[in-house]
């Protein structure tokens, strides 16, 4: 991947010196080893914890309706239940964490990078729910090994090394 330089946009007096700082981009390897660590907490911690969390409601608020997906041998509600606490846990997670960390997730916090719009501001909640949407999109994972994730593209966000 080519190192390029993405300059924040000057928005006051405040920022007037960030025309001076330029991002390096991570590397396909940072890339990889953020999402690697933020999938396997997502899979087996956060997936974990909901999915107890719905199946206890659901146990309490909908019994029958319950032991009904447990037993049945059409597993088509059961998968269902599970893709859409998946969904969310990704919109949740991905979304919360670029807000509020401030461009950090768990695995960008340990590769030393965090996500950043193209003019060098702070993500937005609109920019890192955009970027989640978009990581939703079938293959989109494959566009990692191109020269721009294309969640990076749609939303014109980029990851950089952060030191």
């Amino acid at each position: 991947m080519e190192e390029n330089s993405i300059q924040p946009e000057e928005s006051g007096l405040a920022d007037e010196l960030n025309q001076y700082i330029q991002y390096t981009p991570a590397t396909q390897g940072q890339r990889f080893l953020n999402w690697l660590i933020d999938n396997l907490l997502m899979r087996f911690g956060l997936t974990y914890l909901s999915g107890t969390v719905v199946g206890f409601l659901m146990a309490k608020l909908f019994p029958e309706y319950t032991l009904r997906v447990i037993y049945s041998e059409d597993r088509s509600d059961l998968i269902l239940i599970g893709v859409i606490i998946v969904i969310f846990n990704y919109l949740l997670y991905y979304s919360f964490c670029e807000k509020v960390f401030k461009g950090y997730t768990l695995g960008k916090a340990i590769t030393g990078t965090r996500a950043i719009r193209d003019d060098g501001q702070e993500l937005t909640f609109k920019d890192a729910f955009l970027r989640t949407l978009s990581r939703l999109v079938p293959f989109e994972a494959f566009s990692g090994f191109g020269d721009r994730p294309w969640h990076d593209s749609w939303t014109k966000t980029s990851v950089v090394k952060a030191r």
